[in-house]
């Protein structure tokens, strides 16, 4: 998804590292349109990517907060899953009750390993005759031969590389596009004359909608949307802080291959029929999880003072390392820094006092309940 924050760093990738090839970058079909609104390019899994645009990141996060914004997500994967047993077969990779999902309804999901690790967090929806999926930028390459490879006879992946996502997000956007759709509703929709597929959802704990839409058609819909009132385009910096003060996860940060949903706090994205039937792909692991308890929790973190804590920034309590950052940053909505990341399960309740090791010296500050930002979906 996004890496970003209020002191903009360079984006990195799903290892951690740095993405600094830029004659191999891709674009998105939106490219022009950026660059036309004066967005500052930079690489990002492996996409040239605005990470902010003139207002600066500060004014494009309080923006969405108070109105609405628009983020460019071509990025993302997306693919459909068609033919009977479709959802069945997905289930052999994730502990989301895909079957359960009715027809005009979107989840949250996590694919696994045999370790129990998370490979990605994805979204899935049920369109009545197909399954709509939507993947991380960074992971897609691996997600999608995975998905590939546990479907039978009749099932199909369908990739969809000549489809843009377009994400409309905060409290305005409701009067801007009426729809019917509820929370984790998708459906077909009408916008400025364009047919798009349309999902009440978003990553940035705010009310909105991620819209795909045919690429041909992508630039023509987002010019529409930033004529409506009241719409600011936002990069990917603004995404990264919304989204970290939502208390949302990003993939290559705070999710990974060595991370179980357990530890990840994210038992709630597993069906209580998948639950009983541990019938997925590492659930040995994520059972001996919930059974017996983990080393380590994520956790909510809020440093003292107005010094933001990065990811990889060392925990310890009385002088003994207990673990590490994985997002930090300074929440604009919230006036403060704000963080996440891993600790000693016996140091993860609420309130506990640690010390956060920035430039070598040790930043007081306290485990702190998430979203630090109260979620305003519309349920």
């Amino acid at each position: 998804m996004d890496r970003g924050g209020s002191r903009t760093q360079p984006p990195r990738d799903a290892a951690g590292g740095s993405v600094t090839d830029s004659e191999s970058l891709l674009t998105t079909p939106l490219d022009a349109l950026h660059k036309e609104l004066g967005g500052r390019m930079v690489p990002f899994a492996g996409y040239s990517m605005p990470v902010q645009y003139p207002a600066g990141i500060m004014t494009e996060h309080l923006h969405c907060r108070a109105s609405a914004a628009l983020f460019d997500v071509s990025h993302m994967g997306q693919a459909e899953l068609v033919g009977e047993g479709a959802a069945a077969a997905l289930e052999k990779l994730t502990p989301a009750d895909v079957q359960a999902l009715k027809p005009g309804r979107q989840r949250y999901g996590l694919l696994m390993n045999p370790a129990g690790g998370i490979v990605d967090d994805f979204m899935v929806a049920n369109l009545g005759d197909r399954l709509f999926l939507v993947v991380n930028a960074s992971r897609k390459h691996v997600d999608l031969p995975l998905i590939e490879s546990v479907l039978p006879t009749g099932v199909k992946l369908k990739p969809l590389p000549d489809r843009a996502l377009i994400a409309l997000q905060g409290p305005g956007v409701a009067a801007l596009v009426p729809t019917s759709l509820t929370f984790m509703g998708i459906g077909e929709i009408e916008i400025a004359g364009i047919k798009v597929l349309a999902s009440r959802s978003g990553y940035t704990g705010e009310d909105g909608l991620e819209i795909s839409v045919p690429d041909g058609q992508a630039e023509a819909l987002a010019k529409a949307l930033l004529a409506m009132p009241g719409v600011m385009p936002a990069g990917l910096g603004a995404r990264d802080s919304l989204r970290l003060e939502a208390g949302l996860c990003l993939y290559g940060n705070d999710l990974d291959e060595t991370t179980s949903p357990v530890e990840a706090a994210l038992t709630w994205s597993m069906g209580k029929r998948r639950r009983m039937d541990w019938d997925f792909v590492g659930a040995d692991v994520v059972r001996d999880h919930l059974d017996n308890g983990v080393k380590r929790l994520r956790v909510g973190i809020r440093p003292e003072g107005r010094q933001p804590v990065r990811a990889h920034s060392a925990i310890q309590k009385d002088g003994v390392a207990i673990g590490e950052v994985t997002s930090g940053g300074f929440g604009p909505s919230v006036g403060a820094p704000v963080a996440m990341g891993y600790v000693a399960r016996d140091a993860a309740a609420d309130g506990t006092a640690l010390d956060l090791i920035v430039r070598d010296r040790p930043l007081p500050g306290r485990i702190a309940p998430m979203p630090f930002q109260p979620h305003r979906y519309a349920r």
